[in-house]
Formats: C-alpha cells, sequence, structure tokens
C-alpha cells in the first residue's frame, strides 16, 4: 500500500465532479490526500442549460468552451484531473437502456466495456488510488454516459490489480475501496425542504419530492457520510466555473448555504467493494486506510 493518501473520482462529462463529491474532494485535497479526477467524455453533446450562455458562438465552440470551465473547476477544487477520451454520447428524447433510440455511433455508450476500461485501468495503475468513487448501475440518473461509466469503473476496479489483465497498460495494482455517490435521497431533500420552509423560505424541492415519490428511494444504500459543509462554498464556486450548464441565479443555489450546513451537512456514499474491514456507518472514504499512530 503506498503510504501517500489517493482517490480517484471517475465522471462521466465535465461538470458531474462539480456536482457529485466536490465539497468531499476539497475537504481531502484540504488534509493533503491527492485527489484525481477522470473524466471519461469531453461533453460535445451537451445541452447548454444556462440560458445566459444560449447563443450561436457558444454552442459552435462547445468542445473548447467546456474544456476551459473544467480547467477553472479544476483549480478551484484543487484537483488534478485526466481526460479519458471518450465521445459524449449525448441524450436523445426517449432514449433508455433497451428503448431502440438510436445513438451516434462514435459515442461512449456503444464502446465495448473491455476497450473502454483500458485507459481507465492505465491510469488507476500509474496513479494507485486507495479509493475510487463513481457512480451506481443506473448511472445516478439514466444518461447512457452515467451508465457506461459505472460499467467502465467497476471492471476497471476490478481488472487494475489482475496481472494478466491488460499487461500492456502498466504494471497491477489493487485499489482497496470502491465506492458509489449517492447524491440524492428522500431523507436529505426532505430536511432541506423543511428547512427552507421553517426559515419561512420558499422551497424549489416540494415538486421534485412529488415526482420522485414513486421512484426507489436509494437512502438505504448509503453506508458513508463525509462531512464536508466547510466546503460547499468551494464545491458552488466550482459548479459555477461550468457556466453552459449551471445558471448561477438557477435551482442549484436557490437554498442559502448556512441552511445545507446545518441540515444536511454531508456528501454520502456506498461502499461497494474493500480489501479492509471497517465499521458502518463510515465517516471518511478512508476508514480503515489512514495509519494508525
Amino acid at each position: 500500500m503506498s503510504d501517500k493518501l489517493k482517490a480517484m473520482f471517475v465522471h462521466a462529462h465535465p461538470d458531474d465532479e462539480s456536482s457529485k463529491g466536490a465539497a468531499t474532494m476539497a475537504r481531502y485535497v484540504n488534509e493533503g490526500v491527492e485527489v484525481l479526477v477522470v473524466t471519461c467524455t469531453g461533453g460535445e453533446r451537451g445541452s447548454v442549460l444556462n440560458d445566459k450562455m444560449d447563443r450561436p458562438e457558444v454552442w459552435d465552440n462547445i468542445t473548447s468552451i467546456r474544456a476551459a470551465e473544467m480547467a477553472k473547476a479544476r483549480e478551484i477544487l484543487g484537483v488534478d484531473q485526466a481526460w479519458l477520451g471518450f465521445t459524449d454520447s449525448g441524450l436523445p428524447d426517449g432514449w433508455m437502456p433497451d428503448s431502440g433510440v438510436d445513438l451516434p455511433e462514435d459515442s461512449f455508450y456503444l464502446v465495448p466495456t473491455e476497450k473502454a476500461a483500458a485507459p481507465l485501468v492505465e491510469l488507476i495503475r500509474s496513479f494507485k488510488p486507495q479509493v475510487i468513487v463513481t457512480y451506481d448501475e443506473d448511472g445516478g440518473y439514466p444518461h447512457p454516459d452515467h451508465i457506461k461509466t459505472h460499467e467502465v469503473s467497476v471492471a476497471a476496479f476490478e481488472a487494475a490489480g489482475d496481472p494478466e489483465a491488460y499487461p500492456d497498460r502498466g504494471e497491477a495494482w489493487q485499489p482497496d475501496k470502491l465506492y458509489y455517490d449517492v447524491t440524492f435521497c428522500k431523507d436529505k431533500l426532505s430536511a432541506l425542504h423543511e428547512a427552507l420552509l421553517d426559515a419561512g423560505l420558499e422551497s424549489p424541492y416540494g415538486d421534485w419530492i412529488k415526482r420522485r415519490s414513486g421512484m426507489p428511494d436509494k437512502g438505504h444504500r448509503i453506508t458513508t457520510k463525509v462531512e464536508c459543509a466547510d466546503y460547499y462554498p468551494t464545491r458552488d464556486e466550482a459548479l459555477k466555473a461550468h457556466a453552459t450548464q449551471v445558471d448561477p441565479d438557477g435551482f442549484w443555489f436557490a437554498v442559502p448555504q448556512e441552511i445545507q450546513q446545518k441540515v444536511w451537512p454531508w456528501e454520502c456514499y456506498q461502499l461497494v467493494s474493500s480489501t479492509v474491514e471497517t465499521e458502518k456507518p463510515e465517516g471518511d472514504l478512508f476508514d480503515g486506510l489512514r495509519p494508525v499512530n
């Protein structure tokens, strides 16, 4: 095991690293942990979700603009970042797994998982993280690139330590722990919703909670809550760096930070594989891995 604590966060597009787990990463960077964000695609087929940026020259240069946004967010968070080099699949209307809706031929989603995992295996073996964080089996939400990111991350986690797998991709290295991000759960949404109402403020979550009432709740999956409220300002600044994707006056910033910090001071994860024993619930992605004094 390396003496240096390292974590790898594997994401589908630029901006995903700032909307999922960003405060956790900022906390760990501040503690001296090396953090590497892996971005599987360039976000080339993403929409411009901020009306203030919805201009022809933005659409014409979306690839370079999103790369520049990623560079700014990376600096804000203090992390290193690597591109896996695949092409954004986009999200055609009506697409779901097995829906029959076609994706462009060069889409990340259509790359065979064994082939797509190869560059990630190489990154794991060169960076040597103890901890890898990615999405669950439905990608957190059913976007083709998020689902593919899950598949590729799990395949690479399992292959990286096998010297017979991808022998041309570096010396075998087995990460110790694999986590899935759990960004949204009923308890979190309800806590924020009630706190806003108690403060006499309008809540953006009422309709969202109603829409999600019939959906499976992932709260029961949470094994690990990383306290990182002090880094919510850093998280928000990183997210605002992705100006094509996030309106600084929009939904993502509707809840005052002081309410978020008081009511839900954690980012949450599911531990799905570990070579070390830990007690659940955990408060640290590196539980069982930190040196014992």
